[in-house]
């Protein structure tokens, strides 16, 4: 009986198998396991995620702003002021700018670089200081058939970020881009004057920087 006993009491005694029950991946799991970073922690939605400098694009010769992610950080809202000085354009020009953009795929450049190399998507503003309104009367109305205050367009570029850490160990991506856009008026314009307007004279460039805070 003795040998049954020991053999029972091993039995018992054995330990169990490992969990090797596959489970399911996260979305942060498959981001880091995809791209190589580590996903930027949640914000609640009303709390921007980064601020916005740019410079041109329609918007004011130097523009500042913050923006929203949403949409696992693929859509961006930002939202700027902008301003011309009085040398530049008449008169000094304030203008208001939402911005929506959309980024359908990003490439890791190793540990810390990731480049996006297509966004796209279109922008609103508003500008105060337009066509000498401080001068009452100077137009007959209806003088301008369009709006001179309102501008709606597109946009198209690629951005290239950094990953950085806080002190507290928190990821942060700064990112540099470039976009081509153009305007509402300045489409017309090119659809009705085609023999006189090439596609570059409708667009403008604009520079800016990003930064998670």
């Amino acid at each position: 009986m003795a040998p049954q006993f020991l053999l029972a009491a091993a039995l018992a005694c054995s330990p169990t198998a490992p969990d090797t029950a596959a489970r399911p991946a996260t979305p942060d799991s498959l981001i880091t396991r995809s791209t190589g970073l580590e996903p930027l922690d949640k914000k609640p939605w009303y709390r921007p995620r980064h601020i916005v400098l740019q410079t041109g694009g329609g918007i004011g010769m130097v523009a500042a702003g913050v923006g929203y992610s949403l949409g696992k950080d693929k859509n961006e809202l930002d939202i700027l002021l902008g301003y011309v000085p009085t040398k530049y354009a008449g008169s000094s020009l304030s203008i208001v700018t939402a911005k929506y953009t959309y980024s359908p795929f990003v490439l890791p450049l190793g540990e810390r670089w990731q480049i996006r190399p297509l966004t796209v998507g279109g922008y609103l503003s508003y500008t105060h200081g337009t066509v000498n309104d401080e001068e009452k009367g100077q137009y007959a109305k209806g003088y301008y058939w369009f709006s001179t205050d309102t501008r709606v367009g597109p946009v198209l570029g690629s951005r290239l970020a950094y990953r950085r850490r806080t002190p507290a160990g928190q990821p942060r991506n700064v990112a540099f881009y470039y976009e081509l856009s153009s305007n509402d008026l300045y489409i017309l314009s090119y659809v009705q004057n085609r023999k006189a307007l090439s596609v570059g004279d409708i667009l403008t460039l604009s520079l800016g920087l990003k930064a998670d805070f």
